[in-house]
């Protein structure tokens, strides 16, 4: 899994290449947002799958300071641990980390989402001990899954106003930060529930071909042929990318026999699933 997680560095530092601007607002709250400018819709790929977010913070703008005596935002270093389903970050769903507001503030963050469209649901949710709120919104209607950044800069507004009126009451601290974002090029796809959705598009497969502890892990980019839910398979095909053509046929589309290649690959040995990015 360490050539994952790099992979998965690597497209965090390209996403993160965002520029910051400093937005007034009606309430005390100081808020930012934050999109990825460096690359053109024509030039990559990776464009659709920037994660665009938002962040709020209450009072004040926490600035500090670095071991290297930089300043920085004040926002919590990110976790750097590997990346798994259920985390609440990358691979969705809710990670409360025994907070004892996290109960609340996810049940206002669905509150709050209620007024949006359905097509708009919470991929992730996590709070941390040290105030931090993190929501990823995932557009079903969007191929990428990305919704617009006016539909996150509405969102992260209604959503902080309503803690901010909440916190004021006292039954969650006052002085939380808030994250929205997208999923993001390094979002995980569950197996077999979201690769349907993708499936016109190519996905890195990191997998082992046994449930041996010394199995060594294997990795390729493929595209979804087809899901066998009786027998509880995925069959895979090769994508049609430049890490799948041979160096010596420089232009030339797969061969005749990579095209009819094919990997039948049960739900359980898939040890991680994301978007592949040509252009990393």
């Amino acid at each position: 899994m360490a050539m994952a997680r790099g992979m998965i560095t690597r497209m965090r530092n390209t996403v993160g290449a965002v520029l910051l601007i400093r937005t007034p607002t009606t309430t005390h709250s100081h808020y930012f947002h934050f999109y990825n400018a460096s690359l053109p819709p024509s030039k990559s790929h990776l464009y659709f799958f920037s994660s665009a977010f938002l962040r709020s913070f209450s009072h004040h703008f926490p600035g500090e300071t670095n071991d290297e005596g930089a300043t920085t935002d004040g926002w919590e270093e990110e976790d750097e641990a590997e990346p798994k389903i259920g985390d609440g970050g990358d691979g969705g769903g809710v990670a409360l980390q025994n907070v004892p507001w996290g109960e609340r503030a996810l049940f206002i963050a669905e509150e709050v989402l209620m007024q949006f469209s359905e097509d708009i649901k919470l991929c992730a949710f996590k709070t941390t001990p040290r105030g931090y709120v993190y929501v990823r919104l995932d557009k079903l209607t969007d191929e990428y899954g990305c919704p617009s950044v006016e539909e996150l800069e509405c969102y992260n507004q209604k959503y902080k106003k309503r803690l901010d009126e909440v916190g004021a009451l006292g039954e969650i601290p006052d002085d939380l930060a808030l994250e929205v974002s997208s999923p993001g090029a390094e979002r995980l796809l569950k197996v077999p529930d979201d690769i349907s959705r993708f499936k016109d598009m190519p996905m890195r497969v990191y997998y082992t071909e046994n449930i041996g502890a010394n199995c060594p892990e294997r990795d390729g980019v493929f595209l979804l042929d087809s899901i066998e839910k009786d027998s509880e398979m995925c069959v895979w095909k090769l994508a049609d990318v430049k890490e799948n053509r041979d160096p010596l046929r420089k232009g030339r589309p797969l061969s005749r026999k990579q095209k009819d290649w094919r990997l039948k690959l049960p739900f359980n040995l898939h040890r991680m699933v994301i978007l592949y990015l040509e252009y990393l």
